[in-house]
């Protein structure tokens, strides 16, 4: 009779594998990070000393960023950056979420094609669209206007196809029991249903912050005043007349940045809560 002998293979010890994990991780950060450092290190450097090779400045200084304000409206262009970003982001987190609400919750004729209407628009570049939104805003005079720049971002399909999915989880039954409290139908949407989808709004609000405040492409093409640029259109035209002068440089894009920082480092937890939601949700 052969007998089985029971090879017994050697598992890898937990904590080495968990080691590995976190030397991957700890390279990926510190490849990921390092550009930024690099970009502030050599916006505090003075000019004789940014061709030098030095990772880190041996004089600090603050003039950089002080000559930027001095050579262009920067003010300007981050005041401008704000107002459009968080403008339209209001628009969108409400008319999304309306739009959404209403095609998860109320049934009429032509809704379901009205959702696959909306949904086909994604599948639209952006550069098709751009001749007839600058035809369209030229004919009403909205160059260099901020509704001029905003306009095309006031609503979003994704944002409505995102708050209609997640509308569609709230129970019906809630909904139908604050009618017969006498909540008006508005009222379900503002006070009932919207508290519910929090997260998700949250999600959507930093998404299109972000993305308004990066926006390149139509910015430039709609503003021809150098007081009505954004933040990445105005460093755009800096850097070109800035040439080598690469601490200015790094000093604008520094302190574009600050807002970006500050929106994920208060908004951290919904920005990975959004990501996973808008994985598992559809």
């Amino acid at each position: 009779m052969t007998t089985l002998k029971r090879v017994q293979f050697q598992t890898t010890p937990r904590w080495f594998s968990q080691a590995v994990i976190y030397f991957v991780l700890l390279v990926g950060g510190i490849a990921m990070v390092t550009p930024f450092i690099w970009m502030i290190a050599t916006s505090l450097k003075p000019a004789a000393e940014v061709f030098l090779g030095k990772f880190l400045p041996d004089a600090p200084t603050l003039d950089n960023y002080l000559t930027v304000f001095r050579k262009v409206p920067f003010a300007r262009w981050y005041l401008n950056s704000v107002i459009v970003a968080s403008l339209v982001t209001l628009s969108v987190a409400f008319f999304d979420s309306l739009t959404g609400f209403v095609l998860a919750k109320y049934e009429f004729p032509g809704k379901n094609l009205i959702f696959v209407f909306i949904l086909s628009t994604l599948m639209v570049p952006t550069e098709m669209l751009i001749i007839p939104w600058f035809i369209l805003s030229n004919s009403l005079n909205w160059v260099d206007t901020y509704w001029g720049i905003m306009f095309p971002g006031v609503m979003t399909a994704f944002g409505a196809f995102l708050m209609k999915q997640f509308m569609e989880g709230l129970p019906s039954e809630l909904l139908d029991a604050a009618r017969i409290d006498g909540v008006s139908e508005f009222g379900l949407f503002w006070r009932i249903a919207l508290p519910l989808v929090k997260p998700a709004l949250a999600a959507l609000c930093i998404f299109t912050f972000l993305g308004n405040w990066n926006a390149f492409l139509w910015p430039v093409i709609i503003t021809e005043r150098m007081d009505m640029r954004t933040v990445p259109v105005g460093l755009a035209f800096f850097s070109g007349e800035a040439g080598s002068a690469w601490e200015l440089i790094m000093a604008g894009a520094s302190m574009a940045t600050i807002p970006v920082l500050i929106v994920f480092l208060f908004f951290q937890r919904q920005i990975i809560k959004g990501i996973a939601l808008t994985g598992l949700k559809g």
